[in-house]
């Protein structure tokens, strides 16, 4: 393949925990990679390696501005995905979920790209449905803490299906539920890295409620397979496509697994639940396995260990 023919393909939060290991996956499929970010919760160190690849390009904009850019594909992943990251700034959040969305589209309508919304479990709320399926329409706190997030990315999902009918943009919308991996962000405050980091330095791990609550957990290398199959899928296959991992488990059975796992002298501390904290969350993912033959194929033991890894390094100043 010619430089001409390769496929030119934009990142947004491309240094990102999923952006990263997405533009390492695209590089490595022989795509020209651009990698936008504006390094709120993005880091270099995330795509350091891939910088002296002819075949990347870093660009810090932020997406709350137009951009102009020829470009093949867009993947659009730029927004702080935490808590803690997304309720330090809700304004910002919703406008980077909300413009961003919109100047994405406005790009891949004048360039004819065809463009990725990487939406949220989220858009479910605390569920009334268990499992969801795609076909739930969510129980949302439209006023709560969290639904800067929740209804930017609720909004952003608005936004995508209005460009398709009216501008015939060619649109995909995957909903990600928790991942996890290498990269992950070790202040973000979600489960898996809090947990490790606790475990690894010996601190009390926090549960909060008594610990029932569920989670499921994909790996990073499934989740962007997940995203690559959806870009390739057929143009009339628009979703929104759940993808994450449907094996459940609860929040203190993870606690356990990860003092298991590294060997740790952390004690597990109860803690109040937050306001909006989501009692259950599994996806269905019936339609991924049908449209996009995909499913997880990474267990959970094998992933965690490959996560500690990466914080043993971190903590240890090795990254």
């Amino acid at each position: 393949m010619g430089h001409m023919d390769k496929k030119r393909v934009l990142v947004t939060g491309g240094a990102g925990f999923l952006g990263s290991h997405l533009c390492e996956r695209l590089l490595a499929d022989g795509c020209e990679v651009v990698c936008l970010d504006n390094f709120f919760t993005g880091r270099k160190r995330n795509i350091a390696h891939l910088l002296a690849n002819p075949d990347f390009e870093l660009l810090r904009h932020d997406l709350a501005h137009q951009l102009f850019i020829e470009t093949d594909e867009i993947y659009n992943l730029a927004c702080p995905a935490s808590p803690v990251h997304y309720q330090y700034n809700p304004v910002k959040t919703v406008k980077t979920s909300v413009l961003g969305a919109i100047h994405m589209l406005g790009l891949a309508k004048r360039v004819k790209a065809k463009i990725l919304q990487a939406s949220t479990s989220e858009v479910y709320g605390d569920p009334d449905v268990h499992p969801q399926t795609e076909y739930y329409r969510g129980n949302v706190n439209p006023i709560g803490p969290r639904a800067c997030y929740d209804e930017g990315k609720r909004c952003a999902e608005t936004l995508f299906f209005d460009y398709h009918r009216q501008n015939r943009v060619n649109i995909r919308v995957v909903r990600i539920f928790n991942t996890y991996g290498p990269r992950m962000h070790p202040d973000d405050g979600r489960v898996v890295s809090n947990f490790i980091m606790a475990a690894l330095q010996n601190r009390d791990i926090t549960v909060y409620g008594d610990g029932t609550q569920t989670r499921s957990f994909c790996y990073v290398d499934d989740m962007i397979d997940g995203f690559i199959r959806m870009m390739n899928a057929d143009d009339d296959f628009t979703g929104p496509v759940n993808l994450g991992n449907p094996q459940e488990m609860t929040v203190l059975e993870l606690a356990k697994a990860v003092i298991d796992l590294t060997g740790s002298r952390s004690k597990i501390v109860f803690k109040p639940l937050p306001a909006d904290d989501p009692r259950q969350r599994r996806p269905d993912i019936t339609l991924a396995r049908e449209r996009l033959g995909w499913q997880p194929g990474v267990g959970l033991a094998e992933g965690l260990e490959k996560t500690v890894r990466y914080f043993e390094a971190l903590i240890a100043g090795k990254l």
